[in-house]
Order: C-alpha cells, then sequence, then structure tokens
C-alpha cells in the first residue's frame, strides 16, 4: 500500500483548513496517510484547535488519514514526502509594526511589497534555512512546497543557500485567472493563462480561449472586484492594465497608484478597522472560535475573508502533479534559467511551469516591456534583501530598500531601517551582534 506523509510547518495558521480541504478533494490521487502540523510553543492553542478539526473534516470525508500536532520540528518533519511552510515569524505583531512605522515617513508598509515585506524577509530566511537544514537530514528526498511571504524572496533563498528540493507558490496567478475568466465570460477551466514576473509583481500577458489570444479582450472589460480579498482594488487600476495591455497582480497597484494606496492605509490606520494586521486579527480570533464548534467538520465560508481563497487549489494541485508525473502546466516561482534574459540564470521568477515528478520546469515567455524597469528594480532589490538576511549586514539592508520603488529618500530608508531593526531586534539576532 502507498503512503504518503504531509507536514505542515506553520500547521496553526488559520489556513490549514484550506490545506485539509485540498486534501480530502484529491483524495483518489493521493495516498495521503499521515498529516503532521507542526508549530512552536507559542502557536500551540491554535494547532492543536486546527488538528481537532481537521480530523473531523477527514472523518467526515471518511478518510483514514492520521492526523496530528507537534511542537518538535524535526521529529515532525522525518521520512515526510511534502512539506508545506506557512510561517509568520513574529506573528500578527510584528506585522502591525511592519506596517505602522513605515506610515510615520509616508511610506507604504504593505507586507509583502514594501518595507514590511523586507522585515518579514529579514525575519523569515534564517528561520527557513534552519527548516532546510532539518529536512536535509531527516526528509532529504522530499519537496518543500514554500507559500511563506514574500514567497519569491524566500524560495530563491532556499534554492541559493540550500539543497532542499524547493517550489515557491502563491494563490493569486490561480484568482487572476477565475478573474480573467469572468471578463471573458467563460469557464476559467476552458482558459490557458501565462504569467511572467515575480511573485506579487506578475502580469498575465496571454490568455488563450479555443486558440485564440484574448488578453486584449480581458483587459478591455472592468472588474470592481480584487482578485485578492485582502486588497481594496483602486479603481484606476483596469486603466492602467489596458494602457500596457496586461492584467496585473493585484499588488501591483501600490506601485502604479501608490498615493492613493498610501492615504488608504493612513486612514486605515487611524480609524476604526486599523492597519490590515489588525483586521486579521479581528478576522483569525473569529475563525478560531468557529474552528473550535466540534460539529464544524467543513471548511468555513468566512475564511475566504483572510485572503487565502483557493490556496489549497493551488498547493495540493502542485503536490499532486509532482506525485503523479503529470505534466500538467502550473504558475509557480522557480529559478529564470533565461527565460527573463535581462536578469540572472538564478534568481527567482514567477512564471508557467511544465510540473512533473523532477520539479518545475519553465516555459518560454516573452516579457512586455511595460513591465520590464519595474520588474529589473523590484528583483535588485530582492537580492539585496537576501543577502542582508543571510549576513546581517545593515549597509546591505539599507541598499535593499534604497532599491525598493517604495522608498524614494535616503533619509526615509535609513529612519524606517533602524526604527524597525529595533522594533524586531528578537528576531534579527544577525543584526545586533
Amino acid at each position: 500500500m502507498k503512503t504518503m506523509k504531509i507536514a505542515v510547518i506553520g500547521g496553526g495558521s488559520s489556513y490549514t483548513p484550506e490545506l485539509m480541504e485540498g486534501i480530502i478533494n484529491h483524495k483518489d490521487s493521493l495516498p495521503v496517510t499521515e498529516v503532521v502540523l507542526i508549530d512552536i510553543p507559542e502557536g500551540q492553542e491554535k494547532v492543536s484547535i486546527n488538528t481537532a478539526f481537521a480530523k473531523r473534516m477527514a472523518e467526515k470525508a471518511g478518510l483514514p488519514i492520521s492526523v496530528r500536532y507537534t511542537l518538535d520540528r524535526r521529529e515532525g518533519l522525518k521520512d515526510a514526502s511534502f512539506v508545506i511552510a506557512q510561517i509568520r515569524v513574529g506573528g500578527l505583531d510584528a506585522r502591525e509594526k511592519d506596517e505602522r512605522i513605515p506610515l510615520k515617513y509616508d511610506v507604504i508598509g504593505q507586507e509583502t511589497t514594501g518595507p514590511g515585506g523586507f522585515f518579514k524577509a529579514l525575519r523569515t530566511i534564517p528561520v527557513m534555512l534552519s527548516i532546510c537544514r532539518d529536512m536535509e537530514e531527516v526528509c532529504k528526498d522530499a519537496w518543500l512546497i514554500n507559500f511563506t511571504n514574500p514567497s519569491g524572496i524566500i524560495t530563491e533563498a532556499i534554492l541559493k543557500n540550500t539543497k532542499v528540493k524547493c517550489i515557491g507558490l502563491c494563490n493569486v496567478s490561480i484568482n487572476m485567472r477565475y478573474d480573467a475568466a469572468e471578463r471573458l465570460s467563460v469557464s476559467p477551466d476552458e482558459l490557458d493563462c501565462r504569467f511572467i514576473g515575480l511573485n506579487h509583481l506578475s502580469v498575465m500577458n496571454h490568455a488563450y480561449y479555443q486558440g485564440k489570444d484574448r488578453i486584449l479582450d480581458a483587459v478591455s472589460v472592468e472588474n470592481t472586484e480584487s482578485v485578492v480579498k485582502n486588497i481594496q482594488k483602486d479603481a484606476e487600476m483596469d486603466a492602467v492594465a489596458k494602457e500596457l495591455g496586461c492584467l496585473l497582480s493585484p499588488y501591483m497597484q501600490y506601485f502604479y497608484t501608490e498615493k492613493e494606496a498610501l492615504q488608504h492605509e493612513k486612514m486605515e490606520a487611524i480609524g476604526l478597522t486599523g492597519t490590515r494586521a489588525a483586521q486579521v486579527k479581528e478576522v483569525e480570533k473569529n475563525l478560531f472560535e468557529c474552528y473550535k464548534d466540534i460539529n464544524l467538520r467543513e471548511k468555513p465560508a468566512a475564511l475566504a475573508k483572510r485572503g487565502g481563497a483557493r490556496y489549497s487549489m493551488a498547493a495540493i494541485c502542485l503536490i499532486d502533479s509532482i506525485y503523479n508525473d503529470t505534466n500538467d502546466v502550473q504558475v509557480v516561482d522557480v529559478f529564470n534559467n533565461g527565460i527573463i534574459p535581462q536578469l540572472p540564470d538564478d534568481v527567482v521568477i514567477e512564471v508557467n511551469c511544465r510540473i512533473g515528478r523532477n520539479g518545475a520546469a519553465p516555459l518560454a515567455s516573452d516579457v512586455p516591456a511595460s513591465v520590464l524597469g519595474l520588474i529589473g528594480q523590484v528583483k535588485a532589490y530582492e537580492e539585496y534583501t537576501i543577502e542582508a538576511a543571510i549576513t546581517g549586514d545593515r549597509n546591505k539592508a539599507l541598499i535593499a530598500l534604497l532599491n525598493n520603488p517604495l522608498i524614494h529618500d535616503v533619509r526615509d530608508a535609513k529612519g524606517i531601517l533602524n526604527e524597525l531593526l529595533e522594533a524586531h531586534r528578537a528576531y534579527l539576532p544577525a543584526f545586533f551582534q
């Protein structure tokens, strides 16, 4: 009998029921026999709630899957076939600092694209490399599916500095395909969409329907709804997409409508809703109260407010394709290897890849000249971020921030750097040796 163990790093995440739903939906193609949710002592309450809920979900589906949790990472990883990473170093309290402190300098904090994403990467990269060192010893043949944000930066750090087989993943491209299908009034399953760029900075440059590229038809239709629920869409973004000739990752509005986004974040920070981190705290509080209900046996609709729509579809479909060697095409984060000729081969990009037992093979794609400059600048920022996280070099950290398109003044960069380093001192020992 075939067996499969899936280990989830960050098992106390509110997204975990999404993963369990995906495992259940793939019961006919994935012989999952064990799911281990791994967390740290501070996350024990949440991971225990998720474990009990996941067991109820498996029981309702009639699946004989062992579901348990552990605070012993190495034990939980041992002999895993696949490892899914969804961690948040410092929790939502750290995220709130990431979002609030930059606002003092009239800079968008934003947890993946702005200085908030920079500090999330600084805190996260050393931890992820430590996890990978454990994997190299106790489950060296396992695949690591990285959902931890900023996904592209984290994935590149892993691929450059470990021997772990890692593929980065994000749910945005799937949601963008559904958005394009809605604009064109066709089924998402009938639409062949092509993506190119970086994580949270990718564009859909082609949308084939019955053999015809209809991307220009898609961008000509306005859609007031955001592709992801955690971002309030700026009305100007459809006009920008039309001018550029491609559909845009929703996170690109922070670059193209920066002033409006900054004002929106400021109003939230001082208003009743609070920063996005504060909003998520409230959403998660309600979700975990919901998860405790012993009668709840399926993912609640309220989870959509968390911003993880179709998360399980992306993660478990990728695992399915690797395990079953399907050679289908999915959008993932992998080494460039010449796909974008203006970038080095050993940097991570987000692109359509053919997926099989050997991992992800990127497919040739054209990069719209209209976004190439922004991609190049952000990639420079990402490379310096990785160097800074590994070395604890403050000069590299400053250079990274100066390459971030959302920072326009060296004094702001220095102020944000110094304040956030101090705010996160407990998680950044390399910077305080």
